[in-house]
């Protein structure tokens, strides 16, 4: 073999691939990010403003990158709170070095960020002061208000004609102005700040109710049909600052009532309750779609909505079953919204896997989990360790997935979230993401915990902490926690039994042995039937484009769905009888009927059961396929097992003992 080292001038390696330019992964990034980027990109150490709606005068876009070393920095928007570090990708791994100038810029570009929004705010305060100052009062008959059938309640105009409305700040300062064309199109003055301002209609003084609203015309609706002083918050997102600003200024003998807009995705109900649990104020949300306004315009009572009957904490109970309140769920049976969950295992059992893989499917809007129904949702995740091993972990598993974006957000490190400054730190976090999560996952307990998990007392500090974050953003709480040593112990949390107490579902993890599968075991469900066992193994996955500091490629793991071990045993865990089981639900669930004396159920009946299950189309044909897989598959697991035979257009149970025992049931019920 010929030796091609003199002619290479060293080892031959395949050609690795020229990163692309600065400019042009920046640009790739805010686009990503929603932004439309600029036209040139300046990597100069400066901040750049630039237009991000295509208007005009339009600078709430913003970026700042350092060209020094590997070119870094960050950019956002500051209309939209978006703010996003950015690092080019040089085709390598950093060295310590680098790591350091990197934060040194973040740190930087955050010091002059912050410099430049206060000089704009400052610039913004002096402008909408002098335009509002100057500005003439609205006529009754301007378009805007005529539409909205309004008065104008003390709304001025500029003078191309546009309604201007003003957004105080809570010390009584004007901090912006909101402009409004004849149309209905709104923009808020560019640079001014928005955040905790609002605009009242009507007077406060020695009022016993006072309404908050999102915007200026629903407010005004809502003062003029009531007669009471109404709040604009101008976004649903502000309306808990509205409402903690006004209980502290009014006290609690006036009534506060939050009137949402009902909207497609229940933004306004979400920040709505969020407000009401923050400020003991009352929620009214029009039945139909739209805000107060449109109601009016619709022709309903708006006032008789604004004021239900009297009596509304003593319900009649025949009045409160008339109306189904569903179980909302983020993954069917497992993770139920709005409620509070522990999921546990041994050491090195998967449970960080397991949860992972539950909660980034609801992040990234698939719709599945081991046949199970998955809604998407925000996930924060709080990671107390093991931050590297996340970050292989989160990459390995979008890379076995295909998934490009997750709405996932992961905390740096732990904090003592027991505590009131860990739990205002990760309420304060929270509060600053776009959108509130349905999720907050806590991995785990322990690096979150001040304190004794074997004390009572510290496990209701936390255990409050975790009801505080489920009550200031309405979304559910998964605690991640370890087992006992103890071979009878690996079945239940570590710890004070108040744990166990306090929960809504409670999952283990049981990890893999031998050519046995991992097992994901519902030991609780407050509100629901416990779910049946699934099972899992953890697969290798190669992350594109990782490698280690010898140059061999970086592997994590992802959860994948197993077949129930044939070596189960008998008993609770016998394959028939736990099938047993889930259809004597489908029986009482379909009327409990009976065929030729025994209990019956007929196809169409099984398969409505298991879509209000949560049970996708597919699981749903596996289950009912009479040649399924034994052990996994209802209708071949009971069919081969003879405890049911096919009748009519379903199934009746044959084993005597079964059927005389659903029938005894059926008779005392």
């Amino acid at each position: 073999m010929v030796d091609l080292t003199n002619v290479l001038g060293g080892p031959w390696s395949p050609h690795e691939p020229t990163p692309e330019p600065a400019e042009t992964q920046v640009r790739n990034a805010m686009a990503e990010a929603g932004l439309d980027p600029p036209e040139a990109i300046h990597i100069d150490g400066k901040l750049h403003r630039f237009a991000t709606n295509g208007k005009k005068g339009d600078d709430a876009g913003w970026y700042i990158l350092y060209p020094d070393g590997v070119p870094a920095g960050t950019f956002g928007n500051w209309r939209d709170g978006i703010q996003q570090n950015w690092r080019m990708d040089v085709g390598r791994s950093l060295t310590a070095a680098e790591e350091m100038a990197f934060k040194r810029r973040q740190d930087e570009a955050r010091t002059e960020r912050r410099r430049q929004h206060e000089l704009r705010e400052a610039q913004a305060h002096d402008t909408v002061s002098e335009i509002w100052l100057h500005a003439g009062a609205a006529a009754p008959d301007h378009p805007y208000l005529q539409r909205k059938r309004i008065q104008p309640n003390g709304a001025r105009v500029t003078g191309d004609g546009r309604l201007i409305v003003p957004l105080y700040a809570p010390d009584g300062q004007l901090a912006s102005l909101q402009y409004i064309d004849s149309e209905g199109a709104k923009q808020y003055h560019a640079g001014a700040s928005v955040k905790g301002c609002q605009y009242t209609i009507g007077v406060t003084d020695d009022a016993d109710t006072l309404y908050i609203a999102e915007g200026f015309a629903t407010a005004a609706t809502i003062h003029e049909a009531t007669g009471k002083p109404c709040a604009a918050a101008y976004s649903a997102s502000n309306l808990s600052a509205v409402a903690e600003y006004w209980r502290a200024e009014l006290g609690h003998h006036v009534a506060l009532v939050v009137v949402a807009d009902a909207d497609d995705h229940n933004v306004g109900r979400l920040y709505a309750d969020q407000a009401a649990s923050r400020s003991g104020a009352r929620v009214v949300i029009p039945p139909v779609p739209g805000d107060a306004n449109d109601y009016a315009l619709a022709g309903h009572d708006l006032y008789a909505l604004l004021h239900p009957p009297r009596n509304e904490w003593l319900i009649p109970a025949d009045t409160m079953s008339e109306q189904p309140a569903p179980i909302r769920w983020h993954v069917k049976r497992w993770l139920q919204a709005e409620a509070m969950i522990m999921l546990h295992g041994p050491p090195a059992s998967g449970k960080t896997f397991v949860v992972m893989d539950m909660v980034m499917r609801a992040a990234a809007g698939l719709d599945d989990w081991f046949g199970y129904r998955v809604s998407r949702t925000p996930v924060v995740y709080l990671a107390g360790e093991g931050h590297h091993g996340m970050r292989g972990r989160i990459a390995a598993w979008k890379q076995a997935h295909s998934i490009r974006t997750l709405d996932m957000w992961v905390s740096a490190s732990g904090c003592g979230l027991n505590t009131p400054e860990g739990t205002q730190k990760a309420i304060e976090a929270v509060r600053d993401l776009s959108d509130p999560p349905g999720i907050i996952v806590v991995d785990t307990l322990h690096r979150f915990l001040e304190g004794d998990e074997n004390s009572a007392q510290d496990a209701r500090a936390m255990l409050e902490a975790c009801a505080n974050l489920m009550g200031e953003f309405g979304c559910t709480v998964v605690l991640v926690h370890h087992t006992g040593v103890s071979e009878e112990a690996q079945h239940r949390a570590r710890g004070s039994s108040a744990w166990r107490g306090a929960l809504d579902i409670e999952i283990s993890v049981i990890p893999e042995k031998a050519e046995c599968p991992g097992e994901i075991v519902q030991r609780k469900a407050k509100d629901a039937e416990v779910a049946d066992p699934v099972y899992f193994n953890l697969e290798a996955v190669e992350i594109p484009g990782w490698v280690d500091e010898d140059g061999d490629r970086v592997t994590s793991a992802v959860l994948r769905e197993a077949d129930e071990p044939e070596n189960k045993g008998a008993g609770r865990d016998d394959p028939v009888s736990r099938q047993l089981k889930r259809l004597q639900r489908a029986w009482w669930s379909t009327g409990a009927e009976l065929a030729d004396g025994n209990p019956y159920v007929s196809r169409s009946g099984l398969k409505a059961w298991m879509e209000s299950e949560g049970m996708k189309p597919g699981s749903i044909k596996n289950a009912l396929a009479p040649n399924g897989k034994f052990g996994v598959h209802m209708i071949a697991t009971l069919l081969d097992g003879e405890a049911i035979k096919k009748s009519h257009d379903g199934f009746v149970v044959c084993d005597p003992e079964t059927a005389s025992s659903w029938l005894i049931m059926r008779g005392n019920s």
